[in-house]
């Protein structure tokens, strides 16, 4: 089976020859702009592994960019979308009612730990509409017109998200953006300047936010601080709890939402079901959820959570859209909800988690060009230095780790603004030999450069 079998390339290199060909295709046929940095083309794919046109196997330890949580064709969500496709595909969710929509807000509603008793669900199809839509909702409900996002931040590539995304290389000569997104520093403590402990480093940082009002829009101007819990292409930065703490008081004293974007984090990536459960624990719990990504297994689905009297205040119209909630979408993830939960895979992310930490960590102690290890549950970055004195970022070797560790057969991505950092992100039904195998490749990988 597939699903339980371990990386292994027998076309010598890769791309193999079948795999060339479809490259050479896609380069001629696809925008140079979505760029090909794998030497994978899909023939089929099980639970972390994908095989490819010319046989290699291939493990996947980027999983779609969070979208593959519970794996790769996932039976039981294959068996749920069949079903619901020999029913029907599609009804406008303006025009008819379908259950299927219903039941998914209905879940989510009661599992999504926003603030309030009440919640309501809307849905839209990707990561950068779910925000954009939670930044209309925060909108309509306050009444203002600014919003706080963060150094760092990933939202999206529309109008509105490439303005909220902090690094331009997503968005270059695409301006002017529009107006009232305001900044404020991330609390990356492994970058803080000087030589701060946790503590004052918050405060550091609770004061850059604070110094938004002063500099940028007044608080009575902002209507939401979105917040990634933890930082995605920022470099997978978890947001520290204390300072979440800070930022939901000042919200709270100055009539905002605190928003946070879900997208990546969320269906067991952290070692819960959303990593804003962590706040919720700590008493800071957001006012507005954004998720989507693994939410329907690989279907596209986004989701918009918030507490029915901020929902109830969107003018009619305001949201919605023609694909938001389709039925087979819909389907997966009801499916998808039940298969983390019954199969424990948010207690499986967190052994997963542990195995990496204590990996990564020893090679934290062993090798000069590991300067941080990072991250929630089975959600972990591994930031690559020139050295440890100075942290000068190294995106040129993880560049070589992205192709050395391809060619033996591992999948890994990078991230961070200085494209440094090396993301864990792999399918939570990984074997345990899968994880040994991957992180062999990826040693090796990092003693053949250093």
């Amino acid at each position: 089976m597939l699903r339980e079998e371990l990386p292994k390339i027998i076309t010598g290199t890769v791309p193999g020859p079948k795999a060339r060909a479809v490259i050479a295709r896609r380069e001629a046929a696809v925008p140079g702009a979505i760029r090909c940095v794998y030497p994978c083309v899909m023939e089929r794919a099980e639970g972390a592994i994908i095989e490819d046109v010319d046989g290699n196997r291939f493990l996947d330890f980027v999983g779609g960019v969070g979208v593959l949580n519970i794996g790769h064709c996932h039976p039981e969500v294959v068996e749920a979308v069949r079903e619901q496709a020999g029913r029907y595909f599609h009804g406008m969710f303006n025009i008819v009612t379908h259950e299927g929509y219903v039941a998914l807000a209905e879940k989510l509603n009661q599992i999504v730990p926003v603030r309030g008793e009440k919640r309501k669900t809307f849905f839209a199809n990707s990561g950068a509409e779910a925000d954009e839509n939670g930044v209309k909702i925060a909108k309509a409900y306050t009444g203002r017109p600014n919003i706080i996002v963060f150094s760092g931040a990933f939202h999206g590539r529309t109008m509105l998200t490439m303005a909220m995304t902090s690094k331009k290389a997503y968005a270059l000569g695409m301006g002017p953006f529009p107006d009232g997104v305001y900044r404020a520093e991330f609390p990356y403590l492994y970058r803080t300047p000087g030589h701060m402990s946790e503590q004052e480093a918050i405060a550091y940082y609770v004061d850059k936010l604070k110094s938004v009002f002063e500099e940028c829009s007044p608080a009575d101007k902002v209507a939401a601080i979105v917040v990634e819990p933890l930082q995605g292409e920022g470099g997978f930065i978890p947001a520290p709890i204390p300072w979440v703490q800070a930022v939901r008081k000042i919200c709270d004293e100055n009539g905002i939402l605190l928003m946070a974007d879900e997208v990546q984090s969320g269906f067991g990536r952290t070692g819960r079901m959303f990593a804003s459960c962590y706040w919720e624990e700590a008493g800071c719990a957001p006012d507005i959820i954004t998720t989507a990504k693994s939410i329907a297994g690989g279907v596209p689905l986004s989701a918009i959570i918030a507490r029915a009297e901020i929902m109830d205040a969107v003018p009619g119209g305001v949201i919605g859209g023609t694909f938001g909630g389709n039925a087979l979408a819909c389907a997966a993830a009801l499916k998808v909800i039940e298969v983390i939960e019954r199969d424990k895979l948010c207690e499986r992310s967190m052994q997963i988690g542990q195995k990496c930490m204590e990996r990564f960590g020893s090679w934290k102690e062993r090798y000069e060009t590991v300067g941080d290890v990072r991250g929630l549950g089975g959600m972990v970055g591994i930031e690559f230095v020139k050295d440890k004195a100075s942290r000068t970022p190294n995106g040129e070797l993880t560049g070589k780790l992205i192709q050395e560790c391809a060619s033996k057969g591992l999948l890994i991505e990078n991230a961070g603004t200085y494209g440094n950092v090396i993301r864990f992100l792999a399918p939570l039904v990984i074997t345990d030999a899968q994880l040994e195998a991957g992180l062999d490749i990826l040693e090796m990988a990092i003693r053949k450069f250093i």
